[in-house]
């Protein structure tokens, strides 16, 4: 079985993901890019079997949030730099449902 940590774009979702169950747990009160990353992709990381925690007050708008997110912290160019982090979403989005689709390996001790 692959490691969620080996997929592309994993260096994005999986920090995402913490950052949304510390937001649930009320130990963080802003939203990071990542956990907005993650709020854009989360019907279909769920659909891929992804568990997507619910955090209180979630924007109306991530995609909105995520490059005033990414303008805020001075990129030249909030929107290459936006349309980037979209690529590594999908990728890891692509990579998960190409790995939930798989079926699972033949069991050796079946008689």
């Amino acid at each position: 079985m692959r490691c969620l940590a080996d997929l592309p774009g994993a260096e994005l979702v999986l920090p995402g993901l913490e950052a949304l169950h510390a937001l649930a747990r009320g130990e963080r009160a802003r939203w990071p890019p990542e956990a907005l990353l993650v709020a854009i992709g989360a019907s279909r990381l769920r659909a891929a079997g992804l568990a997507i925690p619910t955090a209180p007050q979630p924007p109306k708008q991530p995609e909105l949030a995520l490059y005033d997110a990414i303008a805020d912290v001075g990129a030249a160019d909030a929107h290459s730099r936006y349309n980037a982090l979209i690529r590594r979403l999908v990728s890891f989005e692509r990579a998960l449902e190409a790995h939930s689709r798989r079926p699972a390996p033949p069991r050796d001790d079946l008689p």
